[in-house]
């Protein structure tokens, strides 16, 4: 069964991916290490693994009989660029109320 697509917002909408995401920011891990942090199947986490490395958040990595997972950037790119936009268009409208609130001010 094919896994369907996600944009970045999709994947990390999943409590569990967050918490797999979290849980990679402090160490790489091998899938068992992190299954060992949730209270599901082997096949469910490698399924929620799958998704993370398909949208571009992680990477593995085989080393021996194991696989290591780690942080990749490529996933986070789509959600700083869409929130970047936003920052900026928050900092102009507080710019804007800032220059206007000078002008009403006695001085």
């Amino acid at each position: 069964m094919a896994l369907p697509t996600l944009d970045a917002f999709q994947v990390i909408a999943d409590p569990s991916r967050r918490e797999m995401l979290m849980l990679l920011s402090k160490d790489s891990l091998t899938i068992n290490s992190l299954a060992e942090n949730f209270d599901m199947s082997r096949p469910a986490v490698s399924k929620h693994i799958k998704i993370l490395y398909n949208a571009g958040f992680i990477s593995i990595q085989d080393i021996g009989r194991e696989r290591h997972c780690a942080l990749k950037q490529d996933g986070f790119n789509a959600l700083h660029e869409w929130l970047k936009y936003f920052d900026q268009f928050w900092t102009s409208k507080l710019k804007n109320l800032e220059k206007l609130l000078n002008n009403k001010l006695p001085n």
